[in-house]
């Protein structure tokens, strides 16, 4: 290995994460030349993902990113191996990454076409790039397998563990304030998991059915025909406070709804969009 020092392979290992000999093999192939090598060991990286892309992504990370006065927010799901890989420091700055480049770059329109676009993070290279990077030293397959960016207000929300995510798109205030409030509605919607955000939204088919059962239920409890209509139109706005975004009561203050919230706030929910890693 003439020409090729410890001290060359140590600094191609400091730059790719890549084992010693891997690193001395790629110098060894480009002749000493550490650019070279760096490309070399990528395109290695990805003769072997390709061999091994028929193995079980069970796992991953969902992530969101909003920023309510440029109005845009993006959400994206990052799929891999193990929930090892998915909970390291590397993946979880990966898939932040993409979700930025979703809201803040030009849009993509697949996975594919976000991942030709430079990095938030790392301007001078792609998101493809570090993905592949990232298998080289993890040696597990990844699949940006879900995106969407929303051109509106939003407010988003990711747990902690990147199982769930929300964004939720919104009208009128853009303060800072209602940016943490906008965070709260997403954090509720994940948390509670409503059907849809108002009343109007309900399937009607879900509607008429608890309708039946409540007036089924009224009626055998020997309830007068001339009451049963008000007890059911009671009974009615306890099912919509459990499966409607606005009727429920706030998970962090259940004395006020989230409607009443929004509105106390200057914000109007237009939509949300909840997400389940690999739902």
């Amino acid at each position: 290995m003439a020409g090729i020092t410890a001290a060359d392979v140590k600094s191609l290992r400091d730059k790719t994460g890549l084992p010693m000999m891997e690193c001395k093999k790629a110098l060894t192939e480009c002749g000493g030349d550490t650019a070279a090598a760096i490309e070399w060991l990528r395109k290695q990286g990805i003769k072997t993902q390709a061999l091994r892309s028929d193995r079980e992504m069970s796992t991953g990370r969902l992530a969101v990113f909003t920023d309510l006065e440029k109005g845009v927010g993006a959400m994206v799901e990052l799929k891999c191996e193990s929930a090892p890989v998915a909970n390291s420091p590397d993946f979880k700055d990966l898939v932040a990454d993409m979700a930025k480049q979703l809201a803040l770059g030009p849009g993509a329109s697949s996975p594919e076409e976000l991942l030709a676009q430079k990095s938030q993070q790392y301007p001078d290279r792609t998101l493809g790039e570090l993905k592949d990077d990232l298998f080289n030293r993890m040696r597990e397959v990844f699949e940006l397998s879900r995106i969407q960016r929303i051109d509106a207000p939003c407010g988003g929300y990711a747990h902690h563990d990147g199982s769930k995510a929300c964004l939720v798109e919104l009208s009128g205030n853009a303060a800072a304030t209602a940016a943490e409030v906008a965070k709260d509605i997403a954090m509720h919607v994940v948390a509670m998991a409503p059907k849809a955000v108002s009343k109007d939204e309900l399937d009607p088919s879900l509607v008429a059915k608890e309708r039946e059962i409540l007036t089924e239920a009224a009626l055998a409890e020997g309830k007068p025909a001339n009451i049963v209509e008000k007890m059911i139109e009671g009974r009615l706005r306890n099912f919509f406070s459990q499966c409607v975004l606005l009727e429920q009561p706030f998970v962090k203050d259940d004395k006020q709804t989230v409607g009443a919230l929004a509105k106390s706030s200057g914000i109007e929910v237009k939509s949300m969009n909840n997400w389940t890693l690999g739902n």
